[in-house]
Parts: C-alpha cells; sequence; structure tokens
C-alpha cells in the first residue's frame, strides 16, 4: 500500500434552501475544478435572517483531496 499526500483547502457554500444545498453546492463546484476529493468537514454554519424568518444557509468546509504522484 504506498502513502498519499492530501491537501486541505477552505471553501465556503450558499444557499437559500438548506444547509445540505449549501454543502452540495460547495462540494460539486469544487469537484469541478479539483480532482481526486476524499472529505470534508464542517467548520462553521451561519446563515441570514430576513422578516423573522432564515433567509440564507452559509457554511464553511474544509475538503481533503489527494495530490497527484
Amino acid at each position: 500500500m504506498s502513502d498519499n499526500i492530501y491537501r486541505v483547502v477552505e471553501i465556503v457554500g450558499t444557499s437559500t434552501t438548506s444547509i445540505e444545498d449549501a454543502i452540495s453546492g460547495a462540494i460539486g463546484r469544487a469537484a469541478s475544478t479539483l480532482e481526486h476529493l476524499d472529505w470534508f468537514e464542517v467548520m462553521e454554519t451561519r446563515g441570514h435572517i430576513s422578516d423573522n424568518k432564515v433567509a440564507h444557509f452559509q457554511v464553511t468546509l474544509k475538503v481533503g483531496f489527494k495530490l497527484n504522484t
């Protein structure tokens, strides 16, 4: 078994629908420019309130991906 080297980047996903959509959108966008995505960690969850209702979700993620050898 060979050793692997990973890089970790921090990204932020947003959605007006849900936290899950914010995460999925962020991972989907990262996958369009990065290869070998392997894991993510939710670092922070925030939201925006408008007219006493949740209007926007914002999720900060750390995403790990394997570097090419």
